[in-house]
């Protein structure tokens, strides 16, 4: 009788071990679903500001390009020549402003980019159900040799 106690203790941890190694595939593998979902959205999200990083871009440079024309038109207007004297400095200001703006742009479309990045730290549960099945084998070899 003592020795089927002893295998129905050693088929118990077997059976206990079967179960969590079962879960803790399931587990892994609804995890790389997640994280493949995740990695989906997260190119999407990229895709996305990088497309209005080049639209404000493109817009910024139609309204550069727009105010210089119409700078160049008044001062011509006033008999003064557009490309050089004070009209080149207004202009020439007029697009370093524009490239000021850009680089802040440029600077926050970093941030945002870098912002959504999923930490390379995130558990992906393969060695956790390992673990947590050793101390249920080491309690049924010790129920065994007492």
């Amino acid at each position: 009788m003592a020795a089927l106690g002893s295998l129905a203790t050693l088929a118990s941890a077997g059976v206990g071990l079967y179960t969590q190694s079962r879960a803790a595939q399931q587990s892994a593998k609804t995890q790389r679903a997640q994280v493949e979902i995740a990695q989906q959205q997260e190119v999407a999200r990229q895709e996305q500001l990088t497309l209005q990083q080049r639209a404000d871009q493109q817009a910024r440079s139609e309204q550069v390009a727009r105010t210089v024309a119409s700078a160049r038109a008044r001062l011509a207007a006033g008999g003064l020549s557009s490309n050089d004297g004070s009209a080149a400095t207004v202009a020439e200001g007029l697009r370093a402003d524009a490239a000021a703006g850009q680089a802040e742009s440029d600077a926050i479309f970093r941030a945002r980019l870098s912002s959504g990045r999923a930490s390379l730290l995130n558990p992906d549960g393969t060695l956790t159900a390992v673990l947590r099945a050793v101390p249920t084998f080491g309690n049924a070899l010790r129920n065994l040799l007492d």
